[in-house]
């Protein structure tokens, strides 16, 4: 074999060896590049598995929060039904314990006559008989001393006639004194059974409390994210905003409700509290307070800052037991998370007039007041109508 013929063979042989290395590496890499995607695949489907896992729990706690948000509007609406019981037993019973007093007051004063009554009708027996030995006809029928028999006729006259008359008013005494002394046994069973109706609210009234207390419970440990909290605030507002706007829609002006304008500095808080959180300070994200949240004991009147109509008095989801009253050329206050609304749609209210019980409705977790002013749909500083 000729050296070129070697060389050429040698050549060859190299080039061969060099393809087969060339082979080797590309299908190493090739074989790197599918791992490599293999991975970055097998990362991306675990993604999407936490992505839906995500998902689908937060669907889950908002669809388990939707429950029991309906159930808490149920027991604040429960509570309220009882808070107002409570009030009208109240009131009944306050009546019933006067009315008891003023009967006890009658009958001593009835039994009083009465005795009076019965000593003069004795007094008057008394008098008969010692005057009276002998007998009426007898005395009739003596014919010896004429004017003598007519003066003793006159006088058993006068005594009969004066013992009808004590007789006639003993028996309206005593007609008297058994009505009373009816009266005042009716009124005693019916305090008793107030008593009973009040035993029984405030024993429906622990009750529905403690239920209250576990759907709150419930609630906060379906805890939501900063994210998911906004929206829901950003929602909750958009329904108050919705529900300010039908209502005023509906409203009819009255030419005699003026407004708020020229109030300003005047009038008197709502109720006496403590701010918790003023009008423009930050609420979460880039939300701030509409109005101003005053901390309060549970069952404080709540009263109108100025006369007005009622245009709303129901539960709105994030406020709670919601009372708003127009007051006129736009304006509207607001009065929010209330135990019970003491005034229905349609009623006028006069400055001052309680119109709720402060509570802790719509999920708080301190009872107190949310109170906003709006004019035309828009929220204003509440301070500047204010002593």
């Amino acid at each position: 074999m000729s050296e070129i013929a070697k060389k050429i063979l040698i050549l060859a042989s190299m080039f061969s060896f060099s393809c087969i290395l060339m082979s080797a590496s590309f299908a190493q890499q090739a074989s790197s590049n599918d791992q490599s995607k293999n991975k970055a695949d097998q990362k991306l489907s675990a993604v999407q598995q936490q992505i839906s896992k995500q998902k689908n729990a937060i669907e889950k706690t908002n669809t388990k929060r939707s429950v029991l948000e309906k159930q808490l509007k149920s027991d604040d609406n429960a509570i309220a039904k009882i808070a107002k019981a409570t009030i009208e037993t109240q009131a009944h019973y306050q009546v019933s314990q006067k009315n008891l007093k003023r009967l006890a007051q009658e009958e001593i004063s009835l039994t009083h006559q009465k005795q009076q009554q019965e000593k003069v009708l004795g007094q008057q027996l008394r008098a008969a008989y010692t005057s009276g030995h002998h007998d009426y006809i007898k005395l009739l029928l003596n014919q010896e001393k004429p004017a003598s028999v007519q003066r003793t006729v006159t006088y058993y006259q006068y005594l009969n006639s004066a013992r009808i008359k004590e007789i006639d008013q003993f028996q309206i005494v005593l007609s008297d004194l058994m009505a009373v002394t009816t009266e005042h046994q009716e009124q005693a069973n019916t305090l008793k059974i107030l008593k009973q109706q009040q035993a029984e609210q405030k024993k429906t009234f622990v009750h529905i409390k403690r239920e209250r207390t576990k759907t709150i419970k419930a609630l906060n440990k379906k805890l939501l994210s900063s994210k998911q909290l906004l929206v829901k605030l950003i929602a909750e507002e958009e329904n108050l905003v919705a529900a300010l706007q039908r209502i005023a829609t509906l409203s009819q002006q009255n030419i005699e409700l003026t407004g708020l304008k020229r109030l300003k500095n005047k009038l008197s808080w709502p109720i006496k509290g403590k701010v918790k959180h003023s009008f423009g300070t930050r609420k979460q994200g880039y939300l701030k307070w509409k109005g101003i949240l005053l901390t309060a004991p549970v069952g404080r009147q709540v009263k109108t800052i100025h006369n007005g109509t009622v245009l709303f008095s129901d539960w709105l989801k994030g406020y709670g037991l919601v009372t708003v009253i127009d007051h006129g050329a736009g304006y509207m206050s607001l009065y929010g998370h209330n135990q019970a609304l003491l005034k229905a749609v349609g009623d006028r209210v006069e400055t001052g007039e309680p119109i709720a019980l402060v509570g802790q409705s719509g999920g708080q977790a301190q009872s107190g007041l949310y109170f906003e002013i709006r004019r035309n749909g828009q929220a204003v500083n509440p301070k500047a109508w204010f002593k």
